[in-house]
């Protein structure tokens, strides 16, 4: 998939309905930085913005991945090599995805299991200076450790998400 003729054919279309890229951003809902990233080739439109500039322009998806207007006969062989590049790109982005998201995860989570582990030993340490019980100690940090656990990692994520907030922190 060529990115730089995608991006030159998408000016050309532009231009043609005589916008502006500020103008083509407006109706995408994007800025006309996004629009000029487009165009130079830098980044591709995700799908929903290619469904809507193929309204716009009157053309197909496939046409507008093939970077030039198509034939019919043209347009059966580029849809198969189209949706090959396509589904090549997103495997690729979707491994980045998973493996990003997996060491934020690890991140997250282990920063929390220490400081809770660091928390449970000095609670431990405390309660037994104070003369409770070891087996007490053990259960009554185990269970503060567990209830701040879930309260920062499950209600603490369902918190933000209502604040409009879907990062986990």
């Amino acid at each position: 998939m060529d990115m730089v003729k995608i991006g030159s054919f998408l000016a050309e279309l532009r231009k043609e309905r005589k916008l502006t890229q500020a103008e083509l951003g407006e109706k995408l809902g994007v800025t006309n930085k996004t629009v000029s990233r487009w165009e130079t080739g830098s980044y591709m439109p995700p799908v929903e913005v290619l469904e809507e500039l193929s309204n716009l322009y009157g053309l197909t998806i496939n046409e507008l991945l093939s970077g030039r207007k198509l034939t019919a006969e043209e347009y059966r062989e580029m849809a198969k090599s189209n949706i090959r590049d396509t589904l090549k790109a997103s495997t690729f982005e979707l491994k980045e995805k998973q493996m990003f998201f997996k060491k934020k995860w690890r991140k997250e989570h282990i920063s929390t299991i220490i400081t809770c582990t660091v928390a449970w030993i000095i609670l431990m340490v405390a309660l037994k200076i104070q003369g409770v019980e070891i087996y007490l100690c053990g259960t009554v940090g185990g269970i503060l450790a567990v209830l701040y656990y879930v309260k920062e990692h499950i209600y603490g994520g369902k918190w933000n998400e209502y604040n409009g907030n879907f990062d986990n922190k």
